[in-house]
């Protein structure tokens, strides 16, 4: 049977998912914790025969007050959207984030969204959940109006590891001192960044590697080095293993951040192609050579490095999402 799922852009939203469970948040990375409350959730919805919903917001507010902020999303934002569907939510309320909508009083927020428009019968929410202009709404204050609007709140306790709370903070935080394999666990998959192919200056190819290029936009900045890694093509089931350079390319004196994907026994041409890499394990950290000689010896040693890693046993390390999904892995002689 096919789930169906539905996708809302703003807050009008079809009469048969009003009534319903929804989360709020921004849900960057799906991860773990993220896991936990929709787990949490569908519990609910068998007992209520409900539908859940998941309220976001598109940029995220974050991004929106502090234009400084770079390099910030675990996952973009159609990663997801097809996180969530396969998490099992009926619909999903990406709603635009501009200068208007963050001018919103709390109260109206409540009245005129939660209640008129949504009708939610459970808000789930962390216990740090501000909303409203100026930040003026928290969960107490959703309390508060409780009975007025005939909503319950629900208010998990985080899911920790090692007494931590397992947040999107965290994992950004495990990514960005290269301790990749935390990062994946945390996130129950390999981290992976999706982007289209971009034509470079093929520095790549003059000493032996070519490299597909690929500008990382808004993610996080794992830590700048090379990393042995996992790629698929737009709507292919198919992968093939690679190493990959994310940073700033210091031998060659450029200071844009790049993700340079080096394929192992391909050829053709990937230009304007679309392809989602999956960090599988950092091998080491970015690191400026005397020239192009030098630095072509240490990619042959990285090579050897990454080609013996045990491809096989990397999904036994990461448990499967809470939905029925199951990561393809490669086999020998497979076509990419």
């Amino acid at each position: 049977m096919v789930r169906s799922f539905m996708l809302y852009k703003n807050f009008n939203i079809k009469q048969k998912h009003k009534a319903s469970i929804i989360l709020v948040g921004n849900f960057d990375g799906v991860h773990a914790g993220h896991q936990k409350l929709f787990k949490l959730a569908k519990e609910y919805k068998k007992k209520y025969k409900l539908s859940i919903g998941v309220l976001s917001f598109e940029p995220m507010p974050k991004m929106f007050f502090n234009k400084k902020i770079k390099n910030f999303r675990i996952a973009n934002v159609n990663q997801k959207i097809e996180l969530l569907k396969k998490i099992g939510i009926d619909f999903l309320i990406n709603n635009k984030f501009d200068k208007n909508f963050s001018k919103t009083n709390y109260i109206k927020f409540i009245k005129k969204i939660i209640f008129k428009k949504l009708n939610a019968k459970f808000i789930f929410v962390s216990s740090n959940f501000r909303f409203g202009n100026k930040r003026e709404g928290n969960v107490s204050r959703l309390i508060n109006y409780e009975t007025l609007y005939n909503y319950k709140i629900v208010k998990p306790l985080p899911l920790k590891i090692n007494k931590k709370i397992i947040s999107s903070s965290l994992i950004r935080k495990f990514l960005e001192k290269g301790k990749l394999d935390q990062a994946n666990k945390l996130l129950k998959r390999n981290w992976t960044i999706e982007g289209k192919v971009e034509k470079g200056r093929q520095i790549g190819k003059k000493i032996g590697f070519p490299t597909c290029n690929i500008d990382i936009k808004d993610y996080v900045l794992a830590r700048p080095g090379v990393y042995a890694v996992k790629v698929f093509k737009k709507n292919s089931k198919n992968s093939i293993k690679g190493i990959a350079n994310l940073g700033y390319r210091p031998t060659f004196n450029q200071k844009k951040i790049l993700l340079e994907v080096h394929l192992f026994n391909f050829s053709g041409n990937l230009y304007n192609k679309y392809l989602s890499v999956e960090f599988l394990k950092f091998i080491r950290k970015e690191k400026k050579f005397k020239n192009a000689d030098k630095l072509r010896e240490q990619i042959k040693i990285d090579l050897r490095t990454a080609k013996k890693i045990k491809w096989t046993n990397l999904k036994l390390i990461y448990p499967k999402l809470l939905s029925p999904w199951k990561p393809i892995y490669i086999q020998k002689n497979q076509k990419f």
